[in-house]
């Protein structure tokens, strides 16, 4: 049984993570930047398999960037406790998690133990 809350959350989730993923994807695929032109090369170029493996993962990257987003801007108000068994609140203990998780030398760059491609690595 769902109670109003979890529906609460529910929506949130899917109006501040989901739905702009899946917009931001649909325009990266139109856009003239690196990863739209990158997403083009690749449906033009190759088989089913290969485009999926070329997108799948910035697919993935825009998700958890929305989520962290709403995070960020107090939309998801969420907890996490260490292993150490400290709690701390995600959007006050951080200067942005998003961009922790998304930049050049961030959470996936650190952490990421599948492929993602950082189509803005030479800005530095």
């Amino acid at each position: 049984m769902t109670t109003v809350e979890i529906e609460e959350f529910a929506e949130i989730l899917i109006q501040h993570a989901r739905d702009p993923a899946v917009c931001a994807s649909d325009m990266l695929f139109k856009s003239r930047g690196p990863t739209g032109k990158r997403w083009r090369a690749s449906a033009l170029g190759g088989s089913p398999e290969a485009f999926a493996k070329a997108i799948v993962p910035d697919i993935v990257d825009r998700v958890m960037f929305y989520l962290l987003h709403a995070i960020d801007d107090g939309l998801l108000k969420l907890s996490f406790t260490a292993s150490n068994g400290k709690t701390v609140d995600l959007a006050t203990e951080t200067d942005g998690l998003a961009g922790w998780y998304m930049g050049s030398e961030g959470w996936r760059a650190s952490y990421a133990k599948e492929r993602f491609v950082d189509d803005f690595a030479d800005l530095k």
